[in-house]
């Protein structure tokens, strides 16, 4: 009992060490190029055409691309040395690169992906993080870290990077830029070190409408044709739902620019756990197969499940033998998912690819050739650098949930900033079906304008009157919780706090509370998860364990 009790204040120690070095961290000098960069280069578009012939397409814009890119004379370091250091230089340029400098762009560099382009979160502890420019204390966001904050940063006009599940959509919400993830496969995927086959994506980022039109039209290779506007556009209510911030000031802007360009009668709402249930039947064979237990799994757990799965299946039949030989340095957490068993039949290979099919011609369906999907791109803001949060199960199941959608589908979805919130980048993003890139573009093209003008209603917004009733109910539970700990009735006081954490489960103060009746009792273990947790929360709740 009594090592318990030392490892607990170990763990409060390790928290104010935190705490500190969170400090200097954040007063540590912010590099020129804001950590974006990795590698500077410069690759020169051709001589323009002599007219009367028009001058290419890209003229005057500068881009960067994500270190998965083959340049021809550089090794492709993949987010990680020891990559750098057993792989040769490239002996060509990925083609999608090339076209862009042909269409007249200038690629001035390569940057910063997470390791091995793995996660979503964008800390990379062997290249450094890259700053995100929007909201420094916060992580920029990954993979494509180094490529949003170039971007974000003013370095370039538009930036290159891959979308796996979420490796353009994360970083352009966090870092408050446009992220294009297009339809799987519309764009070649030669030239660019693969993280999961049949989910890989080229992406961009971008400041702007204009510029991610024009060079997404380069990029898919597409034909003129005449802009249509959108017969319908769904909200889907229940990814709302998912948010971690006030939902109401995001969809209220969405449905002021809907009514405003393509009037009220095209706005309608959806329930896609719903939809999914009944026209993706092969999650009910995955979730028989791989999940235990008999509760009911909602189907975008399930999808976020089947995802992050195919990721960690594929990305293990193509670098595990790397891994197993040269065993490279991994944070923890990315270390974690990689070298976990995955036993795999062919069986539920299948069906994770009959998800995929049918998800596809579910969205399809569901969207048309005119329709468009808008959901959250991220549930949080951009977690806290260093924050526990991001390995939280909650944070997972959000991400993924919302991000699974397009990844699986392989449909178009652009991000879009909407100004901030509590001082955060905020996003909102429209899906289109598979090979509506250009449809999707001209409609972002219209309504782009229109969504930032009324951001400042999302900064302005306030948890909904339900949210607000819950957290009043907990604090009002949590003060019970107060007298009977001042009472020293240890048992009724964990009751109490206890009922205030399923009211509101990200309120640090009700775990340290608890911490505390715990400790009264001597139940070391469970005041050492609840420290744990209420530090993951917030650290400065280790100076005080009531307010």
């Amino acid at each position: 009992m009594a090592s318990h009790a030392a490892n607990l204040w170990v763990l409060l120690g390790l928290g104010l060490a935190g705490i500190f070095l969170m400090t200097k961290r954040l007063k540590k000098t912010i590099k020129v190029d804001f950590g974006a960069f990795i590698q500077k280069l410069e690759l020169l578009p051709p001589p323009q055409p002599a007219p009367p012939k028009a001058p290419h397409p890209l003229t005057g814009l500068n881009f960067a691309v994500s270190d998965v890119f083959d340049i021809e004379g550089y090794v492709t370091g993949f987010g990680h040395p020891d990559w750098l250091r057993t792989h040769e230089p490239s002996t060509r340029t990925s083609p999608v690169v090339l076209a862009l400098v042909e269409g007249g762009a200038t690629c001035i560099g390569k940057t910063v992906v997470d390791e091995l382009a793995y996660s979503i979160h964008g800390e990379n502890k062997h290249y450094s993080t890259p700053t995100n420019p929007a909201a420094p204390a916060r992580i920029p966001g990954g993979s494509s870290s180094g490529a949003a904050v170039a971007v974000a940063a003013d370095f370039v006009d538009f930036s290159l990077g891959i979308d796996t599940l979420g490796g353009i959509r994360v970083p352009a919400a966090f870092c408050g830029v446009i992220g294009f993830r297009p339809s799987y496969g519309v764009i070649s995927n030669t030239g660019i070190i693969p993280v999961s086959s049949s989910l890989d994506t080229v992406g961009l980022f971008a400041k702007d409408p204009s510029t991610l039109r024009r060079v997404g039209l380069v990029l898919l290779q597409l034909p003129f044709s005449v802009q249509r506007n959108p017969k319908q556009i769904l909200l889907a209510d229940d990814c709302f739902e998912l948010l971690k911030i006030p939902k109401d000031g995001i969809s209220q802007v969405v449905t002021n620019s809907t009514e405003k360009h393509f009037g009220r009668q095209v706005l309608k709402h959806e329930n896609l756990e719903k939809y999914f249930s009944s026209k993706v039947p092969s999650l009910k064979e995955f979730y028989s197969q791989k999940i235990n237990g008999d509760s009911k799994i909602s189907s975008l757990t399930l999808l976020a499940n089947v995802a992050q799965i195919l990721q960690r299946y594929e990305f293990k039949c193509t670098h595990g033998e790397w891994i197993n030989s040269e065993k490279p340095v991994l944070d923890s957490a990315i270390s974690a998912q990689i070298n976990e068993t995955l036993d795999m039949t062919d069986k539920e290979i299948e069906i994770c690819k009959s998800v995929r099919t049918e998800m596809r011609l579910a969205v399809n369906n569901l969207l048309k050739d005119d329709g468009i999907l808008v959901i959250p791109t991220t549930a949080y803001p951009p977690p806290k650098l260093g924050s526990k949060e991001i390995f939280s199960d909650d944070y997972q199941n959000r991400s993924f949930s919302l991000l699974s959608i397009a990844s699986i589908s392989g449909c178009c979805q652009v991000t879009l900033p909407l100004g901030y919130h509590d001082k955060c980048p905020v996003s909102v993003s429209f899906i289109a079906r598979h090979g509506g890139d250009r449809f999707l573009l001209d409609t972002v093209q219209t309504v782009y304008s229109s969504l930032q003008e009324h951001a400042d209603t999302v900064a302005k917004s306030k948890l909904s009157p339900n949210a607000v009733k819950q957290e009043h109910s907990a604090e009002a539970v949590k003060e019970k919780g107060n007298q009977a700990y001042k009472d020293k009735q240890w048992q009724k006081a964990i009751g109490f706090y206890t009922e205030a954490i399923k009211l509101s489960d990200n309120n640090a103060t009700y775990y340290s509370n608890r911490a505390a009746a715990y400790l009264e009792l001597g139940s070391f273990l469970q005041a050492e998860t609840d420290c744990t947790k209420a530090i993951s929360l917030d650290k400065k709740v280790i100076s005080s364990w009531k307010r």
